[in-house]
């Protein structure tokens, strides 16, 4: 089985790119893949509670995070300075993650197989 390690670096709800990734992302995991997470820059933001895509065109991408446990998704991981730049804290997401520092994203990066920035 080989691994994946999907990286979401943008915004939510601002283009259908972070939908496309997530169908990917479940697509990839549906056939028993094990895949991972990391947010990064803009990307922590997808995992912001209390998002509001009212009055967007696109689909509430927090609601799709919610059902990653179904797909065995559990290796979230958080880059602490993106968390930080955007004046997040682990306690205003929605999900549970794992805060690695910069300085460790490269080996993150390379315990996995297959590395899909989005």
């Amino acid at each position: 089985m080989k691994t994946y390690l999907f990286v979401m670096r943008h915004f939510p709800h601002f283009s259908s790119h972070v939908q496309e990734t997530l169908d990917q992302l479940l697509t990839t995991a549906a056939f028993d893949q094990k895949v991972s997470l990391l947010f990064v820059d803009d990307g922590v933001c997808q995992l912001k509670s209390q998002q509001n895509a009212e009055g967007r065109l696109l689909k509430n991408t927090a609601a799709i995070f919610q059902v990653l446990d179904v797909y065995d998704i559990n290796d979230l991981y958080v880059e602490a300075e993106s968390l930080s730049a955007k004046g997040l804290q682990e306690s205003d997401l929605i999900l549970p993650v794992k805060i690695i520092n910069r300085a460790d994203v490269n080996a993150l990066m390379q315990q996995h197989d297959v590395l899909i920035p989005d």
